[in-house]
């Protein structure tokens, strides 16, 4: 059972919380004119390999034609900015309307590469600019990637957190509208980000044949893990087992988790590039702390073996994205969380596999 989490799992310096209701980007998801249904992959056959029941991955590879899920957060967020209380309604022409509304609007953010594809894809559907901030270890097919979609790419920082850090100056210097997929105090439009990422966990659960005993989500600054963790909460109650998952360089969330309180964390830079974070989304945190039951943390070369043992068996995902499995198959070896021949276990696949 997990706890009630600290301050019931909510931030005590916002109002806001991660939102578990799928209505307002289900809405908005219908009326854009790309739009995709999730891709699932039944791994039986390693599941008999590693010794489980069942084995079940959310694919987010290809989605939007982006690669990954975050093409779902920030498009909605700046969707949102654009359509206002009138996001859930039937009306196309409100999207015409939004277009006219944010046009010539500069959004910025920093990126470890996904998050930034998403801002400058939102940008570019709603005629707004995009200026996108990242470190000098993003991987430069991101960078291209970037450019490609009318994005201004600022590289700045040895980390993606020093790269935030900037970003953050200088929207505040001029005036632009700062879309992150983290919040902290005072800030959280992260959560309309989060928001955004509900639109996968939910057409996975409705596809799934039987509710999944266990739950793997990896975890960066923690959008996703926490965005996905309440939904299965509300969804699913309390019968699965959740475990996020963290690089042991960048375990910002279990260290938080230990100390009460966000808590930054110092390390080398990981291999798990859209992973190395290391201060966590204060909301994000805050939630996981009530609808988590673990976390744990994977090392570099635990990832490159498991990452390289998807491969062989035809599955090519990057580090970041092979995290779940990683630790999925750790703990099974371990024979923990009651990991054993009738556990059925849903993963995600963030990303594909990234080049240089």
């Amino acid at each position: 059972m997990v706890s009630k989490g600290f301050n019931d799992g909510t931030d005590p310096l916002s109002k806001r919380t991660v939102s578990d209701n799928i209505s307002d980007p289900l809405k908005f998801f219908s009326l854009c004119p790309k739009r995709d249904e999730v891709n699932l992959i039944n791994l039986n056959h390693i599941s008999k390999e590693i010794g489980i029941n069942s084995l079940v991955a959310i694919d987010e590879s290809k989605r939007l034609g982006l690669g990954s899920f975050k093409a779902l957060g920030a498009v909605y967020a700046i969707a949102k900015m654009g359509l206002g209380n009138f996001i859930n309604k039937d009306n196309k022409s409100l999207l015409l309307e939004a277009k006219e509304k944010l046009k010539g609007v500069i959004f910025s953010t920093a990126s470890a590469g996904n998050h930034g594809l998403s801002l400058a894809a939102g940008a570019k559907l709603f005629g707004a600019k995009s200026i996108i901030y990242v470190s000098k270890n993003v991987p430069t097919n991101f960078i291209s990637q970037l450019k490609s979609m009318n994005a201004t790419v600022s590289i700045v920082g040895n980390s993606y957190d020093e790269s935030l850090k900037i970003a953050i100056d200088d929207s505040k210097k001029n005036g632009w509208i700062l879309i992150s997929d983290s919040t902290w105090k005072n800030y959280d439009v992260g959560l309309d980000v989060m928001e955004g990422y509900l639109i996968s966990i939910s057409q996975a659960l409705d596809k799934i044949d039987q509710d999944p005993t266990h739950i793997f989500l990896q975890a960066g600054v923690g959008g996703l893990a926490a965005s996905f963790a309440a939904y299965c909460r509300k969804k699913l109650g309390y019968s699965p087992i959740i475990i996020i998952v963290e690089p042991s360089y960048a375990p910002c969330l279990q260290r938080s988790i230990e100390m009460g309180k966000p808590t930054e964390v110092k390390g080398a830079a990981s291999n798990m590039g859209r992973l190395d974070c290391k201060f966590p989304s204060r909301q994000a945190f805050y939630s996981l702390s009530k609808t988590a039951n673990a976390f744990v943390s994977i090392t570099e070369d635990e990832s490159l073996k498991g990452t390289k043992f998807l491969s062989k068996r035809g599955i090519n995902i990057s580090q970041s994205s092979s995290a779940g499995f990683v630790a999925l198959k750790k703990l099974v070896q371990r024979g923990e969380f009651l990991l054993d021949n009738r556990a059925r276990v849903l993963c995600v696949f963030s990303e594909g596999s990234i080049k240089q």
